[in-house]
């Protein structure tokens, strides 16, 4: 297993630049304008030395590829020293290439059900989505077994709705330089704010309708 890394260390670590972490990893954008040339970057990825024992998560649509780097086992969800370097080998393969990143592209969404009782509401939800419990988390963390859909976490709520009830929201994870400015478009766009003591970790932001959603970073977390 390789060495466990934290956000910060793998963040300011030489050759990380085109890379952004937000919930589900470090992620990298690299513009490609055609199928043609994304394909070519991604097979000279795939030859890499060993990339079979430590595999990326790799999209590839319309306008470019998005590259997920996680170290995942039963006790820990986060980032390697094997990261790193895969992260400083993917992004050289870009510059040689001629294809730029582009961090502004990166985000990730996570989907949060609250409930006084996570317990008695997962396994509705796991059914429901064919998902599977989070192994270094699983009373509260459900994943997509096929790693395309959000991740979901349950929250135990302090206080429920009116009626006992529950309720779902979502968090936006996105790049911590580009927090305040989403923020801003929310707000200008109908918003409001729900809570900020949280910030810069997240802040809740609601719609016209009390809808609610959490712009979320890595800062201000371990």
């Amino acid at each position: 297993m390789s060495e466990r890394v934290t956000l910060r260390q793998f963040s300011e670590a030489e050759g990380t630049g085109d890379w952004r972490i937000v919930g589900d990893g470090a992620c990298a954008f690299f513009a490609t304008p055609t199928l043609d040339q994304a394909a070519r970057f991604v097979a000279v990825i795939a030859a890499l030395p060993a990339i079979e024992t430590h595999l990326p998560d790799i999209d590839i649509r319309p306008g470019g590829v998005t590259v997920r780097l996680v170290t995942a086992d039963e006790q820990d969800y986060g980032m390697s020293a094997r990261d790193i370097e895969l992260a400083r080998e993917i992004s050289g393969i870009a510059a040689a290439m001629g294809i730029p990143a582009d961090p502004r592209r990166v985000q990730s969404v996570l989907v949060i059900p609250g409930a006084s009782d996570v317990a008695a509401i997962m396994p509705f939800w796991q059914a429901a989505l064919g998902y599977q419990r989070r192994a270094d988390s699983p009373e509260e963390d459900l994943v997509d077994p096929g790693g395309r859909g959000p991740a979901f976490w349950f929250e135990t709520m302090e206080e429920t709705r009116p009626d006992g009830g529950g309720a779902v929201h979502v968090a936006v994870w996105v790049p911590a330089e580009q927090a305040e400015e989403r923020v801003a478009a929310a707000l200008a766009a109908g918003g409001r704010v729900v809570r900020d003591r949280f910030s810069p970790a997240w802040i809740t932001l609601a719609d016209a309708a009390g809808n609610e959603l959490d712009i979320s970073t890595i800062s201000g977390r371990g």
